[in-house]
């Protein structure tokens, strides 16, 4: 009976601390989406038709919108934007109420070419590692190198490459070659 006591003490323990672990989960909130160039944006001001565009975020990542003029919206939310164009509007609207919906998803987008079971473009929704992005792809097929992958990071300078040798850091011995990947880069699987 002592036994059947103890086992239902560390059975309740147990279950208790993954009910208030979940609760802690829960509570996370899930991090926004980032724009980026290609994106399409809905910018509207409430009251104020003439204010109302579908405008594409630009290579160098800004935006034009009438009164508040060029706006740099890469690597903000929504929110943020709706922030900076309400401040711009602000010297000519009283209480501009300014709302940013995103339209379409365009920019966040990395190619995984080569090797791989599902070769193509991945929309990224939020910071994505090499491997996750691999994963995306379905996995290295059974021909590919795996010493020889390499990620090609355009840049104003021309083109950078990263070698990535996938033996070492499935191993874990080269996790620092597992870098967070950033939009437009492609990973190639030879």
């Amino acid at each position: 009976m002592n036994i059947n006591l103890n086992t239902n003490y560390y059975f309740s323990v147990i279950l208790a601390s993954f009910l208030f672990s979940g609760v802690a989960f829960a509570a996370e909130p899930k991090e926004m989406y980032k724009l980026n160039e290609g994106d399409i944006l809905d910018v509207s001001v409430w009251g104020e038709e003439s204010l109302k565009k579908e405008i594409r975020v630009l290579p160098d990542g800004s935006i034009s919108f009438p009164l508040a003029g060029r706006v740099e919206v890469g690597g903000s939310t929504t929110p943020e934007v709706e922030k900076l164009i309400t401040e711009k509007l602000k010297v000519y609207l009283p209480d501009p109420q300014v709302t940013v919906v995103i339209s379409s998803i365009g920019g966040n987008l990395v190619y995984v070419i080569g090797k791989v079971l599902k070769p193509g473009p991945i929309l990224l929704s939020g910071p994505t590692t090499v491997m996750q992005a691999l994963s995306l792809a379905g996995g290295l097929d059974k021909f590919a190198e795996t010493d020889e992958l390499k990620v090609l990071r355009g840049g104003q300078n021309g083109q950078k490459v990263i070698s990535i040798d996938y033996d070492e850091l499935i191993e874990g011995e080269a996790l620092d070659t597992n870098i967070w990947l950033k939009t437009g880069d492609t990973i190639l699987v030879p």
